[in-house]
């Protein structure tokens, strides 16, 4: 059977310098003190109160770190890392280009980066990149990586499931005592929850439970005369298998596949 990939150019942001794994270190939740060069590791740049602003894939080597946007807006990752940089820091900005990045469509598989250009080695080569439509099909199955609708600047990595790529054991880092509180209570105001339904459906629909407010709806598509999709669900819902749209719309929710329980 051809195995599926996730195939696409993403930006990068290139760091040159040796205080590079030292200033991602402060600027994003994971931790890069044990990272071997050539290894990728996922991480969230966050506002200084924990909201999320982009989820980041870095990976270090001998001369800096290069940084792939996965989600969230690339220039924005940019201008906010020039800001504080300072000549202490030992490091130089490049400009925004981009790198190819694989990933099978596979429960907990490792990426891969090329350059946009270069010829696929195997396995990859005799895999089969999926199209457009049956990649955000996945993507709201699995609840990653987050979307418009899912980043927007509101919501903090807990909320989302993104809880791997937040350290509690590391030092100060933009958004960290956010998170530490977070953490610590286990307790966010909502979910990030997959849903289904026979009828139509659009972002930005609000959700309910026994005429209750319960959530509401980030990312929508329609697949197999249906509907998908994913949806924010305050706390006191969660339990729910099923709420309703505004008209008696009935909703099938479940957690998403990667979503990671912020008590964990």
């Amino acid at each position: 059977m051809t195995m599926l990939f996730w195939d696409a150019n993403l930006p990068r942001l290139r760091l040159n310098g040796s205080g590079a794994r030292q200033f991602l270190q402060g600027q994003t939740s994971a931790d890069l003190s044990t990272l071997h060069p050539g290894d990728l590791l996922q991480t969230c740049w966050l506002t200084a109160t924990g909201r999320l602003r982009a989820v980041l894939e870095v990976r270090l080597d001998a001369d800096g770190a290069d940084v792939i946007v996965l989600a969230g807006d690339a220039s924005a990752v940019q201008a906010g890392f020039d800001q504080v940089i300072f000549p202490a820091d030992r490091i130089r900005l490049q400009p925004l280009d981009q790198l190819r990045r694989l990933q099978w469509l596979e429960p907990n598989t490792a990426a891969a980066w090329f350059e946009p250009n270069a010829a696929l080695p195997e396995p990859w080569a005799s895999g089969q990149p999926v199209n457009a439509a049956v990649l955000e099909r996945w993507r709201l199955q699995s609840g990653f990586p987050p979307g418009p609708g899912e980043l927007n600047g509101e919501t903090n990595p807990l909320e989302l499931g993104l809880v791997a790529r937040i350290s509690t054991e590391k030092g100060c880092y933009l958004g960290q005592e956010t998170m530490a509180k977070l953490i610590g209570k286990a307790r966010v105001k909502q979910e990030l929850r997959y849903w289904s339904c026979r009828s139509p459906l659009s972002s930005a629909t609000k959700l309910t439970l026994k005429g209750e407010r319960a959530g509401v709806i980030t990312s929508a598509l329609e697949h197999d005369n249906a509907w998908i999709g994913l949806a924010l669900v305050r706390r006191q819902c969660l339990a729910s298998e099923t709420l309703e749209g505004p008209n008696g719309e009935l909703l099938q929710i479940s957690r998403p596949e990667a979503f990671q329980d912020p008590d964990v």
